[in-house]
C-alpha cells in the first residue's frame, strides 16, 4: 500500500511539472530514479500512463483516467494527515489567487485587509486577469470564475450568484418609451459585449423556453466597465452583471429593465486542483470570501434603500 500511495505521488508530481526533470529537481532525486518508478508503476498496472518522445509527454487515456482518481486519493491522504497534524488551525505562506479584472477591481481587493488580519500568517498576490488561466501551470492556488464552469478536475465551490441585469440610464428614455418585452430591443440602442461569442444576442426567459434575441447598436467594447460607462452616459442600453452596476441601480444612476425576462443562471466559483483543496490557506479564502459574498451579496441587494454610487462612477 505504502509503494502505491509512493507511486501515485511521483506520478502526480511529474503531471504537474510536465517534466521528469523538473519533479525529480522538486524531490531531490534524479531523473532516471523518477523514470524507473513512473515505470515501475506501469508495470504493476500493466497499462502505459505516459506517451514520452524526446520532446514531449502526454498522458494515455489509462493515464488520465488514473491520474484523476489518485488526485483524489492523495486528497483524502492530506485530509487524514491535516487531521491529525492540526495543520489546517493555522493557515500560512503564499497565496496566489487568479481574479477577473472588474470584480477583482470592484470586490476581491477590498476584501484583502480584512482577510489578512484575520491570517496575518498568510502573504496573498492577486493576479487580475480575464483569461482562464491553467493553475498548475502559472503556479495558482485559486482562482475566482464568473463565466460557466467546463468540465474539468479542478474542484469548484460556489461563492455567490452571477445575475445580469438590462439596465440603461434615466436620461436615454428621454423621448423614448421603455422596452416592454425583449422584441421591443430591436428599436434601442444595446451596447454589447464583444468578447461573447456571438456578439450581438442576448438570453432571455420566454415562453418555450430560454431563447437568444438579436440586438443591435452603435457601440461595442471587451470590457465591461466601457459598457457601464457607456450606459450611465444614456448611449443605450447594456446587459451587465449586477456586481458591475448593482449600485448604479440603487443609487438610481441606472434604471433595470425587463427584470422578468432576463435570464441569470450562471455563478461565481472558486476553483483550484483537487488534490489541494484541503490546504489551509486556500480552505481560508474560500471560506471567507463565500462568507462574504453569500446567496445573496450586497450588490444584489439593489432593490433596497439606496446605497453610496458604485466607486467606479463618474
Amino acid at each position: 500500500m505504502a509503494e502505491s500511495l509512493d507511486g501515485m505521488a511521483l506520478f502526480i508530481k511529474v503531471i504537474e511539472c510536465k517534466s521528469f526533470t523538473e519533479a525529480a529537481v522538486q524531490l531531490g532525486i534524479s531523473s532516471s530514479a523518477v523514470s524507473k518508478q513512473i515505470s515501475r508503476l506501469e508495470d504493476r498496472l500493466g497499462v502505459q500512463l505516459l506517451r514520452r518522445t524526446t520532446r514531449r509527454m502526454g498522458l494515455t487515456e489509462a493515464g488520465a483516467a488514473f491520474y484523476e482518481r489518485a488526485a483524489r486519493i492523495m486528497t483524502d491522504v492530506e485530509e487524514a494527515e491535516a487531521l491529525v497534524s492540526g495543520l489546517e488551525k493555522a493557515p500560512r505562506g503564499l497565496l496566489r489567487v487568479a481574479v477577473p479584472m472588474v470584480l477583482g477591481q470592484m470586490h476581491i481587493a477590498p476584501a484583502t485587509a480584512p482577510f489578512l488580519a484575520r491570517y496575518p500568517d498568510v502573504q496573498l498576490e492577486l493576479v487580475f486577469s480575464d483569461r482562464t488561466v491553467d493553475l498548475i501551470e502559472e503556479g495558482l492556488d485559486v482562482a475566482i470564475r464568473t463565466d460557466e464552469l467546463p468540465d474539468s478536475s479542478l474542484v469548484a465551490r460556489r461563492l455567490a450568484p452571477n445575475r445580469r441585469m438590462l439596465c440603461a440610464a434615466p436620461a436615454y428614455f428621454t423621448g423614448r418609451p421603455r422596452p416592454r418585452t425583449p422584441e421591443d430591443l430591436a428599436r434601442h440602442n444595446c451596447l454589447t459585449y464583444s468578447a461573447h461569442h456571438p456578439q450581438r444576442e442576448w438570453y432571455f426567459k420566454l415562453p418555450g423556453g430560454r431563447r437568444a434575441v438579436q440586438v443591435h447598436g452603435n457601440f461595442q467594447s471587451n470590457h465591461a466597465e466601457a459598457l457601464r460607462q457607456a450606459a450611465l452616459g444614456g448611449l443605450g442600453l447594456a446587459m451587465l452583471p449586477t456586481f458591475l452596476v448593482g449600485s448604479d441601480v440603487s443609487a438610481g444612476l441606472l434604471l433595470p429593465l425587463l427584470p422578468e425576462f432576463v435570464s441569470s443562471d450562471t455563478a461565481i466559483h472558486a476553483v483550484y486542483p483537487q488534490h489541494r483543496h484541503l490546504s489551509p490557506k486556500v480552505r481560508a479564502f474560500v471560506d471567507f470570501m463565500s462568507g462574504r459574498f453569500g446567496p445573496r451579496p450586497s450588490w444584489d441587494r439593489w432593490d433596497e434603500a439606496p446605497s453610496s454610487p458604485s466607486p467606479f462612477s463618474r
